[in-house]
């Protein structure tokens, strides 16, 4: 240890340029890192509903079945929806801006951000996730197809 710091001194830019190589290496691990919800795949609810804490402002992909699909229009004029997404472990509610093509008891996979609770006025919603992305199972994905 003595010699190493004794080089250092006598070299102090191998000190900086072992200190960038430690964070570059350190830096790659973490981006090569599986995301929580890409590493297991898509979540089940049950498993979002039993760490909702760690999964609180996080991106999350879930599958389920869409129930009380209701869509309304901001004060903008911006289209926005909300529905239930259902499984036989649990529910979360689901809302997005923009046109919905998905219906009433078909089953979809969202990715989106998760809130555990979330407070408007004087109202708590919890357990929600704001959607990004919302595809149907049963229709083709237009991005794989030829």
């Amino acid at each position: 240890m003595g010699s190493y710091l004794l080089r250092m001194v006598q070299h102090p830019r191998a000190g900086v340029m072992a200190a960038a190589a430690i964070l570059l290496v350190t830096a790659l691990i973490s981006l090569s890192a599986p995301t929580r919800s890409s590493a297991g795949g898509m979540l089940e609810i049950a498993d979002l509903l039993a760490r909702a804490e760690e999964y609180d402002k996080q991106m999350v992909v879930v599958v389920g079945r869409v129930a009380n699909l209701q869509t309304a229009t901001t004060r903008q004029g911006q289209s926005g929806y909300g529905f239930l997404l259902e499984d036989p472990s649990g529910t979360v509610k689901v809302v997005g801006l923009g046109k919905l093509e998905v219906h009433d008891g078909e089953q979809v996979i969202v990715e989106g951000v998760f809130s555990r609770l979330r407070q408007t006025g004087r109202a708590i919603v919890y357990n929600e996730i704001k959607a990004t992305v919302i595809r149907p199972m049963d229709r083709p994905n237009p991005d794989l197809v030829g």
